[in-house]
């Protein structure tokens, strides 16, 4: 075929005489095959002419660059061969199309491919065009033969090259005017899984990975259409464009199309890339074990990896997060959730085959979701960066739709606003992600986090996304199983997100109304303090130009102004802890447990232990302690049991119960401690040698007290397995008190072979302990906010006693990842510390929890 006779089918071909999309790149492919072949003419033995790359592929965009190697065997003299050359390329380069061409033997071809990666690549993908098919068929064999047989040391070197690219050019997905190509989740990427795939080390996962391939093809082929260039570069004034070429309603739209098949690409990378690691670092270790162990035997003894649990049905394994081989995901709706929390919570990823799973068999949760549910929801999110890997994984199965209806119209949903770094969706994981940093500032965490997730809920729905999103975050909220107040609270943070903000930098302050209308807005103390940090966790997340000192000062001064006609921050009016119902007891058997802890011999304890079934979703939930249902979680409480223990009030009763429920790994989700004097009557003791004391103020007995009795009720749910029985908890409670068992010495001992060389769990933000100003009358409130960890109430106790301080009472309460505790203090003279003693006190808290 004439070259004027191929750039006129050319031109028809691209102008609409064939089907957009693979079709048209199949087709164009073949007529090209068909002029190069006849450009080639007959050619001598010993030569053959090659397409690699994209052409060899047969896929051709409009403005592709043709990859042709000339292979020879030697036998022809090198004028021929360059004679040979000249009559191929130059018909090339006069129709002005770009050419990648070398001119090489067999040997050269295979030298120059092991020292360049870039050449190795294209001859995996190498074609016979014309000549010698047995020349292009044994290049091609021992091209693919030698890449599997170097893929150990190949592959980490095509994945440093694709972390290069992606440093370079960014995340496709996240920009405005992408590369197609080179950014990551682009073209190359799709070659570079190709070429795993080529290697039979590890293969990619298949699931939508071919038509995000096409997509971004064919957004390339429109683009090189519509600019008459060869560019990869969607840019902005090029979008609107391409979107009525592929016949989408807008540039938005091409960007979300695009977004999408770069996001499933991304994934597939990061999960392929994840396998090669973990194979080539298997067989580096089984190599050096041949040389250690003797025979086979003991080499895959020693090589085999443990399964260590992480919570109830999930393990880790190999570096990921697994279902165990006990797990029932059929039977288990919570698990997805509890899977994705234990994996982020411990920093690694969840498997691709323990994703698929969850999505194809896991039944939908009940709605309102179980509190158990809701609590390893908030634990995702609370775990700061690591929850990101592991949410993309649930959205890429499709778990996050299924969880949260009304998602998938946020998802990949770009950001016409240069101030923005991600899409929407990304954007508000990533304020969760930042909230979770923020979680010791507020008094609800669980609030704080779901409403950083949900902020930007409204945007893809009509109107002002604020007010739409507000009714979307009721109505998740509701689903999540919060109860009306908490609904309500997420739903005007959902409405005010820009409110703060806004008002501070678009307003006078000085205005009395300006700080009314606020203050109306937001309504009480505790949606204001939620408000302030989702602010600032929002501004974060967008971009760097999005929050400043300057900004950040304005809206301090807001705040503070909109919380003096608040009214500042409350605690309930009675605030020693006293008078608070005993939730855990009723009085009459709590009377009777004290008596028989005090009438026992030795270290006196008496403990039940009661299981507690799971709360049936939407039964009337039970007023919980200490930051349940009381503090407006609505839900009541999660499975667990109840466990509840007396002893005569002694020293150290604290850490050493919360130690024995650390080292039987139990979660402590509430808990409560309270003194009950005994009468002298029953106690035995002399009036004149018995301990001061004070009957309980709601008591209406007139009796003499004589001593008094520690009443410690603590909610607790395994950590995975079955819960202990209660003689064993006994028995080891009884040698802490009396000195046989070190908790501390186990408790490190533990926490040492559980972090283990390499484990690398998710960063947490440091813990706080501040000072409730208005916390109570009759005692110091130190209130804790820290990671939730076995161990953590052992080490607060611990630090309270060596400090000299009495504890009169204490809230422990779980709100996801976060533990929020207060505990009431008083001084050697049963009266509230001064108050420089009780910041020092805080401060030294705070530095022993840090350690």
């Amino acid at each position: 075929m004439p070259p004027r006779d191929y750039a006129a089918a050319r031109r028809r071909l691209l102008g609409g005489s064939a089907r957009p999309g693979a079709p048209r790149r199949a087709e164009l492919a073949r007529l090209t095959d068909h002029w190069l072949a006849g450009l080639a003419g007959r050619l001598p033995p010993g030569v053959a002419l090659a397409a690699t790359g994209g052409y060899g592929r047969g896929e051709l965009s409009p403005r592709s660059d043709l990859d042709l190697l000339l292979l020879h065997d030697g036998r022809t003299p090198p004028t021929g061969i360059a004679a040979l050359a000249d009559r191929i390329w130059y018909p090339v380069w006069d129709l002005g199309l770009a050419l990648d061409h070398a001119v090489r033997t067999p040997a050269e071809a295979r030298a120059t491919a092991g020292e360049d990666l870039k050449v190795q690549l294209g001859l995996l993908d190498m074609r016979h065009l014309a000549g010698d098919t047995a020349l292009t068929t044994a290049l091609r064999t021992d091209a693919l033969a030698n890449w599997r047989a170097q893929a150990a040391r190949r592959l980490p070197q095509l994945h440093e090259l694709t972390r290069e690219r992606a440093e370079r050019h960014g995340e496709l997905r996240f920009l405005l005017e992408p590369d197609l190509k080179e950014a990551r989740g682009g073209l190359r990427d799709a070659t570079a899984l190709r070429a795993v795939a080529a290697s039979w080390l590890a293969d990619a996962p298949r699931e939508g990975l071919e038509e995000a391939r096409r997509t971004l093809l064919d957004v390339r082929d429109a683009l090189q259409l519509a600019t008459g260039r060869a560019t990869d570069r969607l840019s902005l004034q090029d979008q609107d464009q391409v979107a009525a070429d592929l016949a989408l309603p807008d540039a938005d739209a091409l960007l979300q199309r695009v977004y999408e098949a770069a996001r499933t690409l991304s994934y597939a990378s990061e999960v392929t890339w994840r396998e090669v690691g973990r194979v080539v670092r298997g067989r580096s270790g089984r190599q050096r074990l041949r040389g250690m162990l003797p025979g086979r035997r003991g080499a895959t003894a020693a090589a085999r990896q443990e399964r260590a649990p992480l919570a109830e049905g999930v393990v880790e394994h190999a570096g990921e997060a697994a279902l165990a081989r006990s797990a029932r995901p059929e039977r288990d709706p919570v698990l997805p959730l509890r899977a994705a929390a234990a994996a982020a919570r411990a920093g690694l990823p969840l498997t691709m085959a323990t994703v698929h799973r969850l999505a194809r068999t896991a039944p939908p949760l009940p709605v309102p979701w179980p509190a158990e549910a809701r609590e390893e929801f908030v634990t995702l999110l609370g775990a700061g960066r690591a929850m990101v890997p592991v949410w993309e994984a649930l959205d890429a199965a499709g778990l996050v739709t299924a969880l949260l209806p009304g998602w998938e119209r946020v998802r990949c949903r770009p950001q016409r606003n240069a101030v923005h770094l991600w899409t929407v969706d990304r954007h508000m994981v990533e304020t969760a992600v930042r909230a979770a940093a923020f979680t010791r500032r507020v008094r609800r965490p669980d609030l704080l986090l779901v409403a950083a997730l949900l902020h930007d809920i409204g945007k893809g729905r009509p109107g002002d996304h604020s007010e739409a999103g507000a009714g979307v975050a009721r109505e998740l909220a509701t689903r999540i199983g919060f109860g009306p107040a908490d609904v309500e609270v997420l739903g005007t943070l959902v409405r005010h997100h820009l409110l703060l903000v806004e008002t501070a930098t678009r307003r006078d302050l000085d205005d009395p109304a300006t700080v009314r209308s606020v203050a109306d807005a937001v309504g009480e103390f505790g949606a204001l303090e939620l408000l302030h940090a989702l602010t600032e966790a929002d501004a974060l997340a967008t971009g760097p130009a999005a929050w400043s000192n300057w900004r950040a000062a304005l809206v301090g001064d807001l705040v503070k102004r909109v919380g003096a006609v608040l009214g500042g921050d409350t605690l309930p009016a009675e605030a020693d802890g006293t008078d608070r119902d005993d939730h855990f007891l009723p009085a009459v058997e709590a009377e009777r447990l004290a008596l028989e802890a005090w009438r026992l011999d030795g270290p006196a304890l008496a403990l039940r232990l009661r299981p507690q079934p799971r709360r049936t979703p939407g039964a009337e939930p039970q007023t919980g302690a200490g930051g349940g249902a009381e503090e407006g979680t609505g839900a009541g409480e999660p499975a667990g049991a109840r466990l509840v223990v007396a002893l005569r009030d002694r020293p150290g009763v604290l850490p050493a119960v919360a130690g024995i429920l650390a080292l039987h790994r139990l979660t402590v989700r509430t808990a409560q401690l309270r003194h009950l004097p005994l009468p002298l009557e029953v106690t035995g003791l002399d009036p004149a040698s018995a301990p001061p004391s004070q009957p309980p103020p709601s008591s209406p007995s007139s009796a003499p007290y004589g001593a008094s009795v520690l009443l410690l009720s603590w909610h607790v749910a395994a950590e995975y397995g079955a819960l202990p029985p209660a003689h064993r908890l006994r028995a080891d409670l009884v040698r802490v008190l009396d000195g046989t068992l070190d908790v501390a010495a186990r408790l490190a001992e533990r926490e040492a072979a559980y972090r283990g060389p390499g484990r690398h769990g998710a960063s947490a933000p440091p813990p706080r302990v501040t000072v409730a100003d208005t916390g109570s009358r009759l005692a110091t409130v130190l209130e804790v906010r820290a990671q939730d960890a076995s161990g953590l109430l052992f080490r607060v106790g611990r630090a309270l006693e060596r400090a000299g301080v009495t504890v009169r009472s204490a809230y422990v309460s779980t709100l996801g990842a976060n533990a929020v505790d207060a505990f009431y203090v008083t001084g050697p003279t049963g009266a509230p510390l001064p108050c420089a003693d009780a910041a020092d006190l805080a401060r030294e808290l705070e530095r022993a929890l840090g350690r």
